[in-house]
């Protein structure tokens, strides 16, 4: 369960109002019958959850409503509570580090301006205070600010940091982080990665690289590719994460800026229409507002 429910349920409130406050609204008292369930499928492709997930919801709704087993708003509205909690629950959570079993490199990547470097921030404070041993890669190489700032992170979190100048090829320092997290017995090494355009083929090759000479330099450690993902973006985030898995592969997602957007309907799509675990969100700016995601605790905040 999150830490705060009633924090996730302020972070939510602007989803929950274009989703499922619409939905309350159009079903009220009224007869369940194909012209509301029209109006509720309509709703939920324009909230962002995808064809995929709202053919899933709507079909289920048809046939609860033929068999007469749905007959007024209280069971429509649990049902598709029910149904969204099903379409984001995990099916391994194998992906999460642990102690004591060796080193496990996470490479974070994702588009400019989605939070990333804050994100691993905030990642490697939260793995620090559970015990885990941590280092930073600062492999943004084409930004001397973000180099800085993943530095400034590391420092507030107490944890070790690679780095080289402005401009040093990524991969190189990729390469000298994960021989220095395998000769310093560490936990977790977060490789941060250029955020730059996803659809330029030549960045997914450097991407691909970096994976390479990760696995070249520690040949004995997990290595796992995280997207991260703006709340935002909305629709586009399906392209997003099937470009990076092509590229590199994607065992997680980590979707950012989910207080404030109405678009967080695309938590669903993404689960639905990909099926990759959502493993964290982040709610907030604070640095303790990124959260183990948690599918029950989600789909609840999105109705209470």
């Amino acid at each position: 369960m999150f830490g705060s429910f009633e924090k996730l349920k302020k972070s939510l409130s602007k989803t929950r109002d274009n989703l499922m406050g619409k939905i309350a609204q159009v079903v009220g008292k009224r007869k369940i019958d194909d012209d509301l369930i029209d109006e509720i499928e309509e709703i939920l492709i324009q909230a962002d959850v995808g064809v995929k997930a709202t053919m899933r919801l709507i079909e289920n709704l048809r046939e609860a409503a033929r068999a007469n087993k749905t007959t007024d708003a209280d069971e429509v509205m649990a049902l598709l509570k029910a149904e969204i909690s099903a379409i984001l629950t995990r099916q391994d959570d194998g992906a999460l580090p642990g102690n004591g079993n060796g080193l496990t490199v996470w490479l974070i990547t994702g588009v400019n301006g989605v939070g990333k470097t804050t994100t691993i921030g905030k990642l490697a404070t939260r793995f620090a205070r559970e015990g885990r041993k941590v280092i930073i890669a600062a492999g943004d190489t084409f930004r001397a600010a973000a180099i800085d700032q993943i530095a400034i992170w590391a420092d507030r979190s107490g944890v070790d940091i690679i780095r080289s100048q402005e401009g040093a090829d990524p991969a190189s320092v990729a390469f000298d982080a994960a021989s220095a997290a395998t000769a310093r017995n560490a936990d977790i090494l977060l490789v941060d990665t250029a955020g730059r355009l996803h659809t330029k083929s030549n960045l997914m090759e450097e991407l691909k690289k970096i994976k390479r000479v990760v696995v070249k330099a520690a040949p004995n450690a997990r290595v796992l590719s995280k997207l991260i993902i703006d709340g935002n973006t909305g629709q586009n985030a399906i392209s997003q994460v099937a470009t990076f898995t092509e590229a590199v592969g994607c065992d997680g997602l980590i979707i950012t800026k989910l207080d404030g957007t109405a678009k967080g309907g695309v938590v669903i799509a993404v689960a639905e229409e990909l099926g990759v675990p959502v493993e964290y969100i982040g709610i907030g700016e604070q640095i303790d507002d990124l959260e183990k995601f948690d599918p029950k605790a989600f789909a609840e905040a999105l109705f209470d």
